[in-house]
């Protein structure tokens, strides 16, 4: 008898057809996954082992375990500056998300002049740099050198100071909100695009008014990127560092060390050279954020299905 080979069998040691396809599919992937690992993995995985440890004037650097995670939790400063990036994100990204959908909303409606002009133009500040941004938005905020002191000598008013301790966090809001409600907007702007025309020709055709398509067919069919884009702003919120770092320097009595976590921990870092507590908080934040951006992730999928 002759024994037939079968599909799949290693002959004269050499690899099947689907081992083949498979060590190519790693060649492909391979590359990423060493980036990915060298720029995501190991700093995390560094700065995990960071705070485990403390390093002291007497005994040098030594394993503490868990005690710096039990002192960020009991950490004023640190809540306080969670507490304060908490308050930016209910207030400035429910007012930027619904700015982007009234510009989506209007350019996608087909009766706006110079829609693609006009929506080049809102996202144009978001090609700005944030340094560039906030340094720009800083000196118009300025009441002896900005637009605010220029507007108080002319007309012989005397405006709120956007500096002050009572209004910064709002005038940086004011920065972010113009920085990226263009983005935003290009997020919802694309999801109308893919919705089927026939509906609007069905929606017309039984009398339906432009309140009622949005309301019916627009706004439905934004769900998904309008969750995608809440996620994206929470991130971003709880990530707030550069337009605080740079305007501290023009509000000094407004901004301390500790007025967001971002900046608190680069302030204990390369300010108070407590590099173990700072990825301590580092850590802390970055875990603090996953949980709330999963968890709105989570109530949005549950809402839209």
């Amino acid at each position: 008898m002759v024994a037939v080979p079968q599909t799949g069998v290693l002959r004269a040691g050499r690899p099947s057809a689907s081992s083949w396809r498979s060590l190519v599919g790693w060649r492909f992937v391979g590359p990423f996954m060493a980036v990915f690992a060298l720029v995501f993995l190991a700093p995390i995985g560094y700065s995990i082992y960071l705070s485990l440890f403390r390093t002291q004037l007497i005994g040098g650097t030594t394993f503490v375990g868990a005690d710096n995670y039990t002192q960020a939790f009991s950490d004023a400063q640190f809540w306080s500056a969670f507490g304060r990036v908490a308050v930016f994100l209910a207030v400035q990204v429910p007012i930027m998300l619904f700015l982007a959908l009234l510009l989506a909303l209007a350019i996608d409606s087909g009766r706006l002049y110079g829609a693609s002009f006009f929506r080049i133009s809102v996202f144009l500040p978001y090609a700005v740099p944030a340094v560039v941004a906030t340094l720009m938005w800083g000196f118009m905020y300025g009441t002896r050198f900005g637009l605010v002191g220029n507007l108080n000598e002319a007309f012989g008013i005397s405006l709120p100071n956007p500096l002050s301790p009572d209004l910064i966090l709002a005038s940086i809001g004011n920065i972010v909100t113009w920085q990226f409600v263009g983005y935003n907007m290009l997020i919802l702007y694309s999801a109308l695009k893919v919705v089927n025309p026939t509906l609007y020709e069905a929606a017309e055709i039984d009398g339906a008014g432009q309140l009622q398509i949005i309301r019916a067919i627009k706004l439905p069919a934004l769900r998904g990127a309008l969750i995608i884009a809440t996620i994206f702003s929470i991130i971003g919120s709880f990530q707030l560092f550069n337009e605080p770092s740079i305007l501290k320097n023009l509000a000094p009595n407004a901004i301390t060390s500790s007025f967001t976590p971002n900046l608190y921990a680069y302030s204990l870092s390369f300010a108070g050279q407590q590099f173990n507590y700072a990825a301590t908080i580092a850590i802390v934040m970055g875990l603090m954020t996953m949980i709330i951006a999963y968890v709105v992730q989570l109530r949005g999928m549950r809402k839209e299905s």
